[in-house]
This record gives C-alpha cells, structure tokens and sequence, in this order.
C-alpha cells in the first residue's frame, strides 16, 4: 500500500530544507529564554526600533552593587558593623562605575537603569538605615526605627524624582543630597563611632540626628555638585595627580574618619552653599 504523499508534507520542504519549529515542538529551555526575553523599545537615529537582551558589562556592575549592598545588609544584621560599613562604600563605588561604562560602551538601556535604581534603592536606602538601626538606633526605642524608617522612604522618593527628572535638569547639578553621599554619611559614622567604642546617649543622638538629616536632604530641594562636568579624558596639570594620590595616602591613614570628614563636608556644602546664594541675591538693608 503505497503512502499518502500529503502525509509528508509538513516533514519538509521542496528543497529538502528542514521545516520551521512549531510551538509545540520547542523544548523546555527554548520555552524559557523565549517567554523570559527582555525588549524595550528605543531610539536610534530618529527612529524607534525593538531591541532584545540586555546588555551584560554595565549590568554585571550593577549586580556586583547589589550583592555589596546585600551583604552590608547581612553583616549589620550579624553585628559586624565594619564590614557593613565598607561594603556600602564598595557599593557607592561599583555604582558609580556602571553608569560610565555603559557611557563609554554606548551600552545605555532602559532596563539598566531601572536596575540600577532598584540596586540603589537596597544599598543606599535599606542598608545604611538597617546598619544605624541595629547598631545604635534601636537603643532609642520607636524614635529609632521611625527615623530609620524616615531615611528608607526618602531614599525611595529621592530615586523616583531622580528618575523622572532625567534629562530635563542641569546635569551640573543634583536637587537633593544624592543617595550615596547619604548613604557614604551614615555608613561612615556608623564605621567611626563604632570603632571607638562610641556608644553613649549622646552618640545615639547624633546618629538619630544625622540619619534624620541625611533622608530628609535628600528629598529637599537644595542643589549639590554633581562633578560630572569634569573631563576624566582630558589632560589635566601634573598637580592635580599629585592631589589624587596624597589624598589616598591621607584617606588611608585612618580610612573611617576621613571618609566621614570627606562626605560631611560634601554633605553640608549644599545647604552653606543656598545660604550664601539667598544672601547674595538679598535685597540692600536701607
């Protein structure tokens, strides 16, 4: 009995080519990578164009972000505040790096910066509250954990408006202390207090007082300098490496407190700097 030739002819084509995959017929991992695929849309050279994957240098930063804001959570929890304190700097560190190798690579996407946010939102939000709190904030009671509450939220808010303002500020400037100085601030006291056995009435205070302060300046509207007009790719005087490297050898003498010295200046410049601004645009006393 010979065979019905339509029975084949769905087993190959005219040219003996092998015939596209059907949905049924994909195996289990296909399956995955196909439903779990990131597109976005984006835009190149005037026009939108679909784009699939993501990209995996300025992401891998990211993520090495996340796991040193991950783990500061960890040892604060554990009670090894001074590796809490250094992983958040790892953190502020790696963070800063994602954001200009995806510059440099021209490797920019919308979900590398909606990655980049929520890594910030866990090592510059939750991590240095939850640090403060369980080494000297829960001492003081619900005071403690609102004020660390306080600090999480504005570090959500500060993200959002951060978000939604990309593009239409001067990028000379940030409104609002940004996330990791504020987190740099706390993770700092934390680390030099801590290392002195700094554990008075009067140091659970001064946390409260700056863990409060560092969240609410992040949400105001005073203005700090963003440094991102500096040109790292031009030529500068033979002095300013000079600076570079005797500011390392100083920062390395006693790393915790100049670090605190270094961001608390960076901290208050901004509201020294408003002052100064409303004084020189003050009318004349008659």
């Amino acid at each position: 009995m010979s065979q019905d030739p339509r029975s084949n002819e769905h087993d190959a084509s005219p040219h003996g080519e092998e015939p596209p995959r059907r949905p049924q017929d994909e195996d289990l991992a296909s399956v995955f990578l196909r439903e779990t695929e990131v597109i976005e849309e984006a835009e190149e050279d005037g026009r939108t164009v679909r784009r699939k994957g993501i990209y995996l240098l300025p992401n891998l930063f990211t993520t090495s972000a996340l796991f040193a804001g991950f783990f500061a959570v960890i040892a604060g929890i554990n009670g090894d505040f001074t590796a809490a304190s250094v992983a958040i700097f790892i953190a502020m560190v790696l963070d800063g790096l994602d954001g200009r190798v995806a510059r440099m690579t021209n490797t920019q996407s919308a979900f590398g910066a909606e990655y980049d946010s929520l890594s910030d939102m866990l090592s510059f939000g939750v991590a240095p509250a939850l640090v403060a709190f369980t080494w000297i904030l829960q001492d003081i009671g619900k005071t403690g954990w609102v004020v660390a509450f306080l600090y999480v939220a504005c570090a959500a808010l500060r993200l959002a408006r951060f978000n939604v303002q990309i593009g239409s500020i001067d990028k000379k400037w940030f409104i609002g202390l940004p996330s990791p100085s504020a987190a740099a601030l706390v993770a700092a006291s934390v680390w030099t207090f801590h290392s002195f056995d700094a554990e008075a009435f009067g140091f659970k205070l001064l946390m409260l007082v700056i863990v409060g302060a560092a969240g609410v300046l992040m949400v105001s509207n005073i203005r700090y300098y963003s440094f991102k007009d500096i040109d790292l790719k031009g030529p500068v005087p033979f002095v300013v490496l000079l600076a570079i490297v005797l500011g390392f050898v100083v920062i390395s003498v006693e790393p915790s407190v100049m670090l605190l010295l270094l961001f608390a200046a960076y901290v208050i410049s901004g509201p020294v700097m408003a002052v100064m601004r409303k004084l020189r645009h003050a009318p004349p006393l008659d």
